[in-house]
This record gives C-alpha cells, structure tokens and sequence, in this order.
C-alpha cells in the first residue's frame, strides 16, 4: 500500500509538473492564465490568414470548439455557449482587420466572465516568464473611488510628463473619464465580464503606436494634459529581499521551478540574524502550482493539503507540500518565524491557494486587500490555425476545506487599501501595519 500511494503521488506530481499552470498577470493587461508550453504552427494545419472571411471563420470555429470541448464547466456557467457561436460569428466574418476580428473573439469569450481563458493574435504571443504587454508607461487604478496613476514605468514617455503617483485621470481623449467609463460598462451589455475596476485598469488600453489624449489632476488641483503613445514593454518576474533591521522583506512576482530554487538558495543568507518575515505577494499573479507547493513547504508542515483541482470530467488530484526536494538545499530546514503575508487585488491564482493555505494553517497573519479571487487552471495552450494562441480554463480549484476562491478570492485578517496620499508620499501603509504587527508578536 506505502508503494502505491508513492506511485500516486509521484505520478500526480509529474503531471502537474508537466501539465497544470494556475496564473493570472499581476499587470492588468496581462490578467489571464498563462502555460509556457506552446505547439508551434507545424503541429496543427497549415496557417490560414485572417485578411479574409473564410479565414477568419476558420480561426473563430477552432477558438470557439476549443472552448466547447475543454472547458471545465460544461454548463458554461448557465451560458448559452452555442447561441453565443450564432450571436458573434457574423460580426468575425466582417471584422475589417485582424485586431477588429480578435476584439470579436475576446467579447464572446468575454461572455464566460473568466479573467483565465483568454485569446492572443499571433504578434501578441504571450512569454509569461518575460511578459511583452501594449502600455502607454502609466497603471491606472481604483484609489479612494476615482481612476488614478498608481505606477510610472521609469524612462517612459510619461515618466517626463508632469504626472505623479496618486494623480487623478479627468479625461481619456477628450471624453470625460466617467463618460468614458460608463459608456464602455454600457456597451459591454453585461456580457464581457466587465466591471468597473477592469474599465478603469484598461482606460488606456489600444494597438501599438497610437496615441491616447490624456488629461489628469495633479495634486494642487490644477489640470495638465499631454499625448501619450502607446508602445510594447517587457517585464522580467522573479523575486527581491530586503532587510529592514531584523525584519526580512521577501517578494515574488510569480512561481516557476528556477524562482523557486534560486529564492530558497538565498533564504538562509537572507534570513540570517532576523526575527520575523514580510512576505510580499501583491504583484505576485501565480505559476507553476509545483513551484508555489515548493514555496509552501518552507513555512508549512510536510503533507499540508494546499486543495484540489477537478475538471469537467470529474476527475481531479491533491496538491501538497513536500519538503524533501525544497530541503535538498544546504542549511534550509522549515522556517518557523513569524510570518506577515502582504496581498492585493493582484494577488492570483497560484498565489491566493498560497495565500489560504498559510491563513488558515494560522502560519500567518494576512495583510491588505482582498485577493483576486482567480484560481482556474489549464493543462495546455492552444495554438489557433492562424497562430494566435486560446488558453482554456480546464481545472477548477477548491481549498482543503472545500472552499472555491474563483470569484471569491481571499479577505485578508487586517484590511489596509491604499489611499492617494499614500501614493503622493510614497508611503506603504501594509508594510508598516506588518511591521507594528511583527513587533507585538
């Protein structure tokens, strides 16, 4: 019996090595599910062009079937996927250019509410591990009930302007920005999972090489405005530390096998001499569910069940932690410290099973905003016939307790949004809440 539960459990761990990625984008544009493992062209039939109707008709009945037979509701959530088939066909034969056809295919996948099937034109394949993204060097948030500037993309066209953090945006090419936002909720009818902080993240959102007419309120009250182009940047994910006396500041931008090895090398070097640890996972949008339960085994005791994941089929394995490939690593043992985990709305997938399974271990204290609440999975992406590429959602995920985060995500033990003022002083007020925590306990 011991050898076949070893059996199982190996098996289970190869596939989902090699088979299951849980991950959303931190970067909003970028929120979907991602698996770096891509057919090339030559594994499908021969590419069709869609610069015509029969072509594009191709494309959107792959895309379309693809989702048919993979997706891990087959009730599509109470959807009417086959009249969503009849509904968005027409408007893809018409579709003037590609981009057109593509915003198509988006709104009826739109119609699942799903933030991880998603669809990619084939210049906007997608390198989760180096994420290539259309950006106008500005992040536009939520923040006190208005659109504001939450990150500047350092040597962008807008780093020059005079804009800064926590500034409000006023009007997006000249359309007042509540216009702008109202009239894109309208027009979405409801059916592409749109809401109003997804409007406000993609307030600028368009094609490579257009311009938007930006106009934004500064902190005095006095109105600036400039043009800004929209251009193609990359993001490299992986982890940083800092020490903050005795407090150790550790931050993952996503799980794979190389971050996960390369973060527990550094731990007992990091680690050395501190009391307590601040475990950053606000831009942390998930990965590899391997790597994650690897991060896991450092704070969690061996065998702790981080969940479940079934498909449509029924069928469906365990995740757990398992130290003895993490503790191969010389003077790494289980870190006992205590432990603050720091979240927002960006906090995804891989990262909120993490997340659950730390907060109701009572391993850690949770700190922020609630989480994403996108924790699907796929087993493999999709290469279209034109050489876009369709992720599905394939896996749905409930906790140990039987908990399922899609939709849900997770409340954090102590709420701390950001505010403007935060953002015009440059202050982190999670980061300091952890620290006054950190030092009563």
């Amino acid at each position: 019996m011991q050898g076949t539960r070893t059996t199982n459990q190996q098996v289970e761990r190869k596939c989902l090595r090699t088979s299951l990625w849980i991950l959303t984008c931190a970067l909003l544009a970028l929120s979907a599910l991602f698996l770096p493992v891509t057919r090339s062209a030559a594994d499908d039939s021969p590419i069709v062009s869609t610069t015509t109707a029969e072509g594009r008709l191709a494309v959107f009945d792959d895309a379309w079937e693809t989702i048919e037979e993979r997706y891990y509701d087959p009730g599509f959530h109470g959807i009417d996927w086959q009249a969503k088939r009849i509904a968005y066909r027409p408007a893809a034969a018409r579709a003037n250019t590609a981009h057109e056809f593509y915003e198509v295919l988006r709104q009826m996948i739109g119609s699942l509410r799903d933030a991880h099937t998603r669809v990619y034109s084939p210049e906007e394949k997608f390198d989760w591990w180096s994420p290539r993204f259309i950006t106008t060097g500005l992040t536009i948030r939520e923040v006190d009930g208005v659109p504001v500037v939450v990150a500047i993309e350092p040597q962008s066209a807008a780093a020059q302007q005079d804009i800064h953090l926590g500034d409000v945006i006023v009007s997006v090419d000249r359309i007042p920005v509540t216009d702008f936002i109202n009239q894109r909720l309208k027009n979405s009818n409801s059916s592409e999972g749109l809401t109003r902080s997804r409007v406000i993240a993609t307030l600028l959102e368009g094609s490579a090489g257009s311009s938007v007419e930006l106009r934004w309120q500064v902190r005095d009250g006095k109105i600036k405005s400039a043009p800004l182009q929209r251009y193609w940047g990359q993001r490299q994910l992986g982890f940083t530390n800092e020490r903050k006396g005795k407090l150790a500041v550790l931050r993952l931008d996503a799980f794979t096998q190389s971050v996960a090895l390369d973060f527990s090398k550094m731990l007992p070097d990091t680690l050395r001499g501190a009391d307590s640890i601040v475990l950053d996972l606000r831009g942390n949008g998930g990965g590899d569910a391997e790597a994650m339960a690897d991060i896991a085994s450092l704070f969690l005791n061996d065998g702790t069940n981080l969940g479940r994941f079934a498909d449509r089929s029924g069928a469906s394995f365990e995740l757990q932690t398992f130290s003895k490939r993490i503790w191969r690593i010389p003077l790494l043992s289980q870190i006992k410290l205590p432990l603050v985990v720091l979240t927002s709305e960006s906090t995804s997938s891989a990262a909120e099973i993490l997340v659950s399974a730390l907060q109701t271990a009572k391993r850690a204290r949770v700190i922020g905003v609630n989480t994403c609440g996108c924790v699907l999975a796929i087993r493999n992406r999709h290469t279209l016939p034109d050489g876009g590429v369709l992720d599905v959602s394939e896996f749905d995920y409930r906790t140990a307790n039987g908990v399922r985060l899609e939709g849900l995500g997770i409340r954090p033990d102590e709420m701390v949004s950001i505010t403007r003022r935060d953002l015009y002083s440059r202050r982190d007020a999670a980061l300091e809440v952890a620290k006054r925590y950190l030092n009563r306990h």
